[in-house]
């Protein structure tokens, strides 16, 4: 497997990756098995994430994946995944929020099942993921959390507003957790992933006209992710930029 895998040991490590069945969530359980974790699909797709675990068998990646069920939306549900994993003696090492929606329409055509779709995925997911991660994380003493954030966290534009509330929001939410990871246990690392547009179903299920020479390959960013977890331990990765050469929303 070509990439930053290659230079980074895992071996002994449980990651969990949100949407990790396909688009960037396979990118990031694909690095991360060929780096010697042992990867939580964690999706609502059964069917694309089992698929995605047979290929690394297959293929022999030297990290196992296995398939969660799991719609984040769900405090309960989440909530129930960590106790099932500690009841089984099990831990998350490292914490991969990636999972995402977008609608996008103009503000006065949205519905509030809409908007609350968005943000609920976007935003209440990963802080529900982080909430269960990091307590754990700090009675263990060490672990990573990587949320996966967008330059819509940034700036924004038309057609782009509970997602890029939800985003702005993971953001803040994201440093404020590195501020209290460096107060409370410098073994634990927390980074923001601020990502371009990428090649991925995310993009081209809802543009399938989109200029995909504009967009980066899912595998660079999760190359990033990787580096993040490089990282030696007298240092911190806070936050990282990954956008194509020609991104149109960045800076």
């Amino acid at each position: 497997m070509s990439g930053s895998g290659e230079r980074v040991a895992l071996r002994g490590r449980q990651a969990l990756v949100t949407g990790g069945a396909r688009g960037l969530g396979a990118a990031i359980t694909r690095r991360l098995a060929g780096a010697g974790a042992s990867v939580l699909v964690a999706d609502v797709r059964k069917e694309q994430a089992r698929e995605l675990c047979e290929e690394l068998d297959r293929n022999g990646a030297p990290g196992e994946a296995r398939f969660v069920e799991l719609d984040v939306r769900d405090a309960t549900a989440v909530a129930d995944v960590f106790r099932e994993l500690e009841q089984d003696g099990q831990a998350v090492d490292i914490l991969v929020n990636n999972a995402a929606v977008d609608v996008s329409k103009p503000i006065e055509h949205l519905t509030a099942d809409e908007v609350t779709r968005v943000v609920a995925t976007n935003l209440l997911g990963p802080m529900y993921l982080c909430l269960e991660t990091y307590r754990r994380m700090i009675a263990r003493g060490g672990g990573h959390i990587v949320n996966i954030l967008s330059t819509a966290s940034n700036r924004t534009w038309t057609e782009a507003g509970p997602y890029s509330s939800a985003k702005s929001g993971l953001r803040a939410f994201t440093h404020t957790l590195f501020k209290e990871a460096q107060r409370d246990c410098p073994g634990i690392g927390v980074t923001g992933i601020i990502a371009g547009g990428m090649e991925t179903p995310f993009i081209l299920e809802r543009f399938p006209d989109a200029d995909v020479s504009l967009l980066q390959s899912p595998d660079i960013v999760a190359d990033t992710v990787l580096y993040a977890l490089s990282v030696p331990a007298g240092s911190a990765v806070s936050e990282l930029v990954v956008v194509p050469r020609r991104e149109p929303s960045w800076p």
